[in-house]
């Protein structure tokens, strides 16, 4: 929503940079809450009254015997002491208060512009709001199928969960080049190509998801082949006539590599089609693109090899903020021009 109001637009697009900060932060620190297997620790909703951390003894033992009634601590961590808990309790709390800073950060300079400018303001970003009160909602509804009968949260609540992130970042960011007077230019590739691309990022995202919730980087640690051939050899080609398919740790692996493969060969025909047009100015995002997704692939492969260290999971979800907002700007540029 760009407009003439220059000292508007400047607020704006301030307020949209903060959040575009904040989400960032929230996904890195809900990766590194999911790789140090800490989204459990905190048992109870607590929508209001978790913003106080325990500060006395009797607090956080009410917290650890909380713990301690899941199926988590009794069939994994039933050796762990209060020390070793108040460590996950900390990452999830975090996180948890990143959220609630992030809803507030909205909610706030929300009305603040809304009041005072007029409400096309909530209408134009009113959405962004709604988005993150469905995240925590989500949030919650991830956590609590891991508190009954299993050792994790359910790995397609956690996709869902980590896609709905990545579209409030998205919407952010899509509002934030709307104020920016950015030109849009015209080149010989069709938008819909661009989008297909992104359209698969996003599903990446989600196999990513499965693959982290099912701990199924870590079936596998070898690379290119898996094992000692491409399709993993404990599973068959008709499971895939399955839905339960993507509840098998190994296939779900070959599925997040494979599609890995056709993202960077969209890229590489995208890549083509760019340096052959004639309007060079392409070329740089195309490259920002481009150079991000080839620290995927190596991050990647550095995070299968290593036994999915946190060190290169936590870097290779990082880097996938990087391709989504590069392909979002490449998008957001675009006019397509036909070849007569």
């Amino acid at each position: 929503m760009y407009s003439q109001n220059s000292h508007l637009n400047n607020q704006l697009k301030i307020w949209l940079l903060v959040l575009i900060g904040l989400v960032i932060l929230i996904i890195l620190v809900g990766g590194l809450t999911r790789l140090t297997d800490s989204g459990l620790s905190i048992t109870t909703w607590e929508l209001f009254v978790g913003f106080i951390p325990p500060f006395t003894n009797d607090k956080w033992n009410d917290y650890f015997e909380l713990y301690k009634t899941i199926p988590e601590f009794s069939e994994q961590n039933y050796n762990m002491t209060l020390n070793e808990f108040k460590v996950i309790f900390w990452w999830e709390w975090g996180h948890r208060q990143l959220g609630r800073l992030i809803g507030l950060s909205v909610l706030l300079p929300l009305l603040f512009f809304s009041i005072k400018n007029g409400w096309r303001i909530l209408k134009n970003y009113g959405l962004i709001f709604i988005l993150v009160c469905f995240q925590g909602f989500i949030g919650w509804y991830m956590v609590s199928s891991g508190l009954i009968d299993r050792i994790d949260v359910s790995h397609y609540r956690l996709s869902l969960h980590l896609v709905t992130a990545f579209i409030i970042l998205s919407v952010i960011f899509w509002k934030f080049l709307k104020l920016t007077n950015i030109q849009t230019q015209y080149i010989s590739i069709n938008k819909s190509l661009i989008k297909i691309f992104l359209f698969l990022l996003f599903l990446q995202l989600i196999i990513g998801a499965f693959v982290s919730g099912m701990d199924a980087g870590k079936v596998y640690n070898t690379w290119p082949l898996m094992g000692t051939s491409y399709f993993p050899d404990d599973s068959q080609f008709n499971e895939f006539l399955k839905f339960s398919v993507f509840d098998n740790p190994s296939i779900v692996q070959f599925i997040h590599r494979n599609l890995a493969y056709l993202i960077v060969g969209i890229y590489i025909y995208i890549l083509f089609i760019v340096i052959r047009d004639e309007n060079k100015i392409f070329r740089m995002p195309v490259i920002i693109m481009g150079v991000s997704l080839f620290l995927q692939v190596i991050l990647g492969i550095f995070t299968i090899l290593s036994g999915v260290k946190i060190l290169y999971a936590s870097l290779h979800q990082i880097n996938s903020i990087l391709i989504i907002l590069s392909t979002l700007y490449f998008l957001y540029i675009t006019k397509y021009r036909k070849i007569n």
